[in-house]
């Protein structure tokens, strides 16, 4: 699929499969890329999309101030530009809050939002992660910024197992690092994200999924995610780390898949 226009920017994105729609929103990172474990699994029952993020990959590399409110719209204007009207959102950290804001702010547009990884709002210890990103980022470098990325991603026994396959993946990342203010400006969205006092409205099927080992989003966050949320249902992987999606796919597309099924308009169904 060609970079799709979506009014100020253009955002690369992939459609592949047929049925309902469904969008795998990625984290911090912002690739699309990055749900290579789900894409091949989910497009057997659903037509998945999945983007690069305004100013990563290869979309348009927009510099100017990011908040999370901004990432959602892209969201909705792609799938405007893409003609869909609803979908199920699969978010994954940074998804995941894109997810909140759509529900609150776009209702109509999901059938259902599964919320991986993600956090309600930035406590003491999540800006004491972040603050130490940045300052590798701005003092050291991307490369350090993404060898301490893979370190916090991904939980100790997988990196032991998977050393060369991560130091492979990380090449990858620093050949298409964006510009690092961008990063920044990207962490800040993150850090400023807040809609404890709304999460009570949400009234779209939501599945909460978490890992009790993850270091970035501790399990405590889908745990308040899924009290706040009404009707909201828990999943919490005993281990995986925060991209428990790719330690654990298997498991994450077994919990995944019935829910998007179950929540899939009736009409819609294969």
């Amino acid at each position: 699929m060609p970079r799709i226009a979506i009014g100020d920017c253009h955002l690369y994105a992939e459609r592949q499969g047929a049925g309902f729609p469904v969008l795998l929103v990625s984290g911090l990172g912002g690739l699309g890329s990055y749900w290579k474990e789900q894409v091949p699994v989910f497009s057997r029952c659903f037509e998945v999309i999945t983007h690069d993020h305004r100013g990563v990959g290869q979309s348009d590399r927009d510099r100017s101030a990011y908040t999370v409110d901004r990432m959602a719209e892209d969201v909705v204007r792609l799938m405007d530009a893409l003609g869909i009207a609803q979908a199920h959102l699969v978010g994954h950290s940074t998804g995941g809050a894109i997810a909140q804001t759509l529900a609150l702010e776009h209702p109509d547009r999901l059938a259902s939002i599964v919320i991986a990884a993600s956090w309600t709002r930035a406590d003491a210890y999540f800006r004491r992660h972040f603050a130490m990103r940045k300052e590798l980022l701005a003092k050291i470098g991307p490369e350090a910024y993404v060898q301490a990325a893979t370190l916090a991603l991904y939980p100790p026994w997988y990196i032991a197992q998977n050393n060369e396959k991560l130091r492979l993946m990380e090449a990858q990342n620093l050949a298409s690092f964006t510009f690092p203010e961008i990063v920044l400006s990207r962490i800040e969205a993150i850090l400023a994200f807040d809609r404890v006092a709304e999460l009570g409205r949400i009234r779209t099927p939501t599945l909460v999924i978490g890992a009790a080992d993850d270091i970035v989003t501790p399990a405590y966050y889908s745990e308040e995610l899924a009290r706040l949320i009404k009707g909201a249902e828990l999943k919490l992987f005993p281990r995986g780390g925060h991209c428990f999606t790719q330690v654990m796919p298997r498991e994450f597309n077994m919990a995944v898949l019935p829910f998007l099924e179950a929540h899939t308009p009736k009409s819609e169904r294969r």
